[in-house]
């Protein structure tokens, strides 16, 4: 066991580095991050000019939450960066990682894990930064406790890994389909919607929001964001942490019983 999580340690690094190579993709996502959010702050202040007082979330709060998930976009994207195993299913080269000692499933999730955080980590700072600079009511506000800062550390650790075995259940998908374009566009527009990615889950009708908070979308981005810009705290923030650690089990645990069941079934032909 230890062995095997020096192996995938050793690929997240190598992954890692070799994404910070592409400096000219991460100041254009930077770029893109801050017009993005700019003009999403701008929409959101023309509407709280109408109907602010019938909205459910303060508008710092909501402008908050918008520099926030442009900053993390690439850490919670079902789909991001990972060619490399779509092309090695399609291709039929997953072959190769099946006849190697490491299991396909941790080598996978090291590498789409590494994926997204080498570009978060280069990105969400400065566009962070760009929203704290910008005056009120346009800026970012920070979180206003060491606590609170906290508790948005560990649901986005939780949502990342959330995201990322999300992630694994469309690749391990991709065995039964000829085409991952249709999997790959369908995974993107529901979870992003779900997830609280086009406009925050307190503004889904009360219903609709609850199912969406309880399944693992509620566990994603939704969770840490809303710990971010203070909508969210106290005792409501550590059960969604408690939901959060239970769809991270539940997702793993069926992402691997998924991956043996696939993988089983696979046959090479030729060579």
């Amino acid at each position: 066991m230890r062995e095997n999580c020096k192996v995938y340690f050793s690929m997240f690094r190598i992954r890692f580095n070799h994404n910070l190579q592409y400096r000219a993709v991460v100041l254009g996502a930077i770029l893109k991050g801050f017009l993005w959010a700019m003009m999403e702050v701008l929409g959101y202040l023309a509407i709280y000019r109408v109907g602010g007082d019938a909205l459910p979330m303060e508008l710092s709060h909501t402008v908050s939450y918008v520099w926030a998930h442009e900053s993390f976009i690439v850490l919670f994207s079902v789909v991001f960066g990972d060619g490399e195993i779509y092309s090695a299913i399609r291709s039929g080269e997953v072959v190769y990682d099946l006849a190697r000692p490491v299991g396909l499933y941790g080598r996978w999730f090291s590498q789409s894990a590494s994926n997204r955080l080498s570009f978060a980590l280069v990105n969400c700072l400065p566009v962070l930064l760009l929203g704290a600079l910008m005056p009120k009511p346009y800026g970012l506000t920070l979180p206003g406790s060491a606590g609170q800062m906290v508790l948005f550390l560990v649901s986005a650790l939780l949502a990342f890994g959330v995201t990322v075995a999300m992630a694994m259940l469309m690749y391990v998908s991709l065995f039964y389909f000829i085409s991952q374009r249709g999997i790959r566009i369908m995974a993107r527009v529901v979870v992003s919607f779900f997830s609280g990615g086009v406009v925050p889950l307190p503004f889904f009708p009360a219903p609709l929001r609850r199912v969406a908070e309880l399944l693992p979308f509620g566990s994603m981005q939704n969770m840490p964001l809303q710990i971010f810009c203070g909508n969210i705290s106290g005792r409501e923030a550590f059960q969604g942490i408690l939901l959060q650690v239970f769809w991270l089990w539940a997702m793993v645990s069926l992402g691997r019983s998924a991956m043996r069941r696939a993988t089983g079934k696979v046959v090479s032909f030729g060579g």
